[in-house]
């Protein structure tokens, strides 16, 4: 038995049609990425794990993710593959590495999908609530029976919606998104204009109430802010997995990724300065802190619209990751290691059908029964465990392809950098508590059954034989 076996997965024949560009992808990073995190995680991070000293852990995380962007750069350019970092370490460190980052990518986006949806319905309520209008109690919460909670129905009804709209069309889908990308840049550009008059010194004079935290097992600090607003930054790599549909995937997938990124830090950073100027960071531990904090100085009327706004573009980010879930799922159907009808295309708009259908289901099914604290926390240490696969790859990378070519993405200081990467994830990772922990482990070990009972024995290397 061969799990290390690799598989030459660059510039394979497509049956999809290339169609997006430079900007397509720039908005389709930022759709991914700016959605819970900026409108709900900041506000709860703030008050109960760093306070106003929030902004140190935003740079924190962004480098951490930098990082990792970096070597999803180099891959992107010198092994274009639909998957992202299961087919670029399917490629590189072989077939078991390779199912372990996919499988842990199935869990982020399909967990960070479920996130999203909880974040959209928090604003949602909120807006409703304003008008007196509430869901059954049965209805309108996570499982929890002692409290006559059953399920959340709206995160369902969104992902159905969202679902439907994915199947249509890749292009009109990304449209769509794009429109919503551009709204919801509106918004946050008011919360910024209107806040920056409100802001009062003395909410940043206890800048860091839980002092910095620690590099390893912290439960309160900068580091686990930083831990936390992970979550923020996640969905950049979407861009990676819409290589089958990309116009110049060397060139456009490096340039997506690292100009989407640098936008959205600059965006959390000015997002959260102002959040924690005008609210004491004590009060933050909302599920829609933007809109709570426009409320608390008595500007309804912006409220009132960055909720609107939040309801309708928090939905960019279910259709960026339900988009990019489907591609991977598309991918290792396509290489045996899951049933091969995930790889159906519809035959008009050659979307990869069932595997969309699946992300859809799974996605509300999470979001109806688990609160949202624990779907971050969860897809957050899915996804530095197989960055770690990634930060270990571009280094073996390098040492069987040597140096990228003329015209490549290049990493800086390789093997420093990588080697940095794994130390943050590993430090991120430590923060989170011994619950999240037997839930990752779970996930690894399900992860691994289908792989050995089902995955190996269907690979199309297996076939090959």
């Amino acid at each position: 038995m061969n799990i290390f076996r690799t598989k030459d997965v660059s510039l394979r024949q497509t049956e999809m049609s290339r169609h997006l560009k430079l900007w397509d992808l720039i908005l389709l990073g930022i759709g991914a990425m700016v959605g819970t995190g900026i409108f709900t995680i900041t506000g709860t991070a703030a008050a109960t794990l760093a306070g106003p000293s929030l902004v140190l852990s935003i740079v924190i995380s962004a480098l951490c993710v930098s990082l990792s962007a970096l070597f999803f750069a180099e891959f992107a350019s010198r092994v274009p593959a639909t998957g992202g970092a299961y087919s670029y370490l399917y490629a590189i460190l072989g077939e078991l590495p390779a199912w372990i980052a996919g499988w842990l990518t199935i869990m982020e986006f399909m967990t960070a999908v479920s996130g999203v949806a909880s974040g959209w319905v928090a604003y949602f309520k909120g807006l409703l609530s304003n008008y007196g209008i509430s869901m059954p109690q049965a209805l309108n919460g996570t499982f929890n029976p002692e409290q006559g909670a059953y399920i959340d129905l709206l995160p369902i009804l969104l992902l159905t919606l969202v679902t439907g709209l994915v199947l249509l069309n890749s292009k009109v889908a990304l449209r769509f998104n794009s429109l919503l990308v551009i709204l919801k840049f509106s918004a946050l550009t008011l919360f910024i204009l209107v806040g920056i008059w409100y802001i009062k010194p003395e909410n940043w004079s206890n800048f860091a109430p839980f002092g910095f935290g620690q590099i390893y097992g912290g439960s309160t600090g900068i580091m686990a802010g930083a831990s936390l607003m992970f979550f923020g930054f996640l969905g950049f790599e979407s861009i990676s997995m819409a290589v089958d549909e990309i116009q110049s995937p060397q060139k456009n997938i490096p340039r997506g990724i690292v100009l989407s990124l640098t936008i959205v830090t600059i965006l959390y950073a000015l997002v959260t300065l102002v959040l924690t100027g005008i609210v004491h960071y004590s009060k933050l531990n909302v599920d829609d802190a933007v809109a709570f904090s426009l409320r608390s100085i008595g500007i309804g009327w912006a409220a009132n619209y960055v909720s609107l706004v939040a309801i309708l573009t928090l939905i960019t980010v279910c259709i960026s990751m339900t988009y990019a879930l489907s591609r991977m799922i598309y991918s290792l159907a396509r290489d045996g290691l899951i049933p091969r009808s995930f790889k159906q295309l519809s035959k008009t708009s050659r979307v990869p059908k069932n595997a969309t259908i699946l992300t859809g289901v799974a996605s509300a099914i999470a979001a109806g029964v688990f609160p949202l604290a624990s779907i971050a926390a969860f897809l957050n240490i899915c996804t530095l465990a197989y960055l770690i696969l990634l930060a270990y790859g571009i280094i073996k990378l390098r040492k069987d392809k040597g140096m990228p070519k003329k015209g490549e993405f290049k990493t800086p200081l390789v093997p420093l950098l990588p080697i940095l990467s794994i130390l943050i994830c590993v430090s991120f990772m430590l923060q989170y508590s011994l619950d999240t922990w037997i839930a990752f482990g779970i996930a690894l070990v399900v992860g691994l059954v289908i792989y050995f009972t089902y995955g190996y024995h269907h690979s199309t290397l297996t076939e090959e034989k």
